[in-house]
């Protein structure tokens, strides 16, 4: 099998009808200024790899497709996706009107694919997260695609580094006894983002991974969820389905899709499912990052590095002095640092933004201050 960058790769795909996708939405505003509403941080390299981190998603998962991979984002961006994976048919590029939540993206998806392939698994994965090495994710989604085929929704779970309160947490318990996927385990909880005290006592236990929102799963059981619990949501994603390979689509996707109710995968199927006891867990041995703010990039960048800084972007003035941190820059603007620690400064033509890695979760904060000023123009 030839890969997406034309080099030959061993590894076939784990099962004759799995169809991955990729939900490629949010603006990523922990990252502002360098992620904005109209280039999020999906479409930006934010590790020194040469590829965005959606180019990177999709060479991860092709050669785990026995049938090319889709990506659900919104028209806004549906040029830059295009130019960044030229290969990826028009058929399978699924432009949503305006956001909603994943439960509208990754049910549509599905509702796609079981029509094309009424026995399809199908595979929703995140187009912004980092994962090493790939050879270990190939393994992990092999048993998640094997443990879907007995009839369970399979979540991907993250071992916790820290007591995060910005992730749901899983708790699994038993093991499903599975041959051809002896990681597996049966699902007993999910549990949307705790408090912090709570957070340290689920990582204190052991028993809890990070929910990293990565499903796979029979994709008749995801919508047979769906129905149930979602009854008007999987009504429109499945009009607007059969609408998909006819001169219709357009006008049913502009008709149906502002209706839609909006809510998370997770409300809408995975923890009623889990309720229901059709939810497993395959745990994943990979490294493993949502890039989540400046902080995190600072980790993973393989760029260019002055002394203890870690330099992106298109601008490579930087000098320093006794410093640390990150510097990301698209100006022709010297950046000069002398005598700070884990600093933080990104300079765009139309923004400036300088803060710590420890504070770097906060820039949210500032992006939400932004918006109530009204000043929208640099978001």
């Amino acid at each position: 099998m030839t890969n997406a960058t034309g080099t030959m790769c061993a590894m076939k795909a784990p099962h004759a009808h799995f169809h991955p996708f990729v939900p490629a939405g949010g603006v990523g505003s922990r990252l502002w200024p360098l992620s904005r509403a109209d280039a999020p941080k999906f479409l930006l390299d934010l590790t020194g790899s040469g590829h965005s981190l959606l180019r990177s998603t999709y060479e991860r998962l092709i050669d785990l497709s026995s049938s090319g991979v889709m990506i659900v984002t919104g028209r806004t961006h549906a040029q830059a996706v295009r130019s960044q994976l030229p290969e990826c048919s028009e058929s399978d590029l699924v432009l949503e009107p305006s956001p909603k939540d994943s439960g509208a993206a990754i049910g549509l998806a599905s509702a796609i694919i079981s029509l094309r392939d009424p026995e399809a698994i199908v595979g929703s994965f995140a187009a912004d997260h980092v994962v090493e090495p790939t050879e270990e994710f190939h393994r992990v989604v092999e048993e998640a695609v094997q443990t879907a085929a007995t009839g369970r929704i399979v979540t991907i779970g993250i071992t916790p580094t820290s007591p995060s309160t910005g992730f749901g947490y899983i708790r699994a318990s038993e093991s499903l006894g599975l041959e051809a996927a002896p990681s597996a385990m049966k699902v007993d909880e999910f549990v949307e983002k705790p408090d912090e005290d709570t957070a340290r006592s689920y990582v204190r236990s052991g028993e809890y991974t990070w929910n990293a929102g990565m499903f796979v799963a029979p994709a008749k059981l995801l919508l047979s969820h769906l129905a149930a619990n979602q009854p008007e949501l999987h009504a429109g994603i499945m009009e607007i389905a059969e609408a998909w390979e006819t001169d219709e689509r357009d006008a049913v996707m502009d008709r149906v899709w502002p209706s839609l109710p909006k809510i998370a995968i997770d409300y809408a199927v995975a923890e009623p499912a889990a309720a229901a006891g059709d939810v497993a867990m395959v745990p994943a041995s990979f490294t493993w990052d949502d890039v989540g703010d400046f902080a995190a990039i600072s980790r993973l960048n393989r760029a260019v590095n002055v002394d203890e800084v870690a330099v992106i972007g298109k601008n490579k003035r930087v000098m320093t002095d006794n410093a640390s941190g990150i510097v990301a820059s698209d100006t022709s603007r010297i950046v000069a640092l002398i005598g700070v620690e884990d600093i933080v400064v990104v300079d765009t033509q139309d923004a400036l933004l300088v803060t710590t890695q420890e504070h770097a979760q906060r820039v949210k904060d500032a992006v939400n201050a932004l918006k109530e000023n009204g000043d929208t123009d640099v978001l």
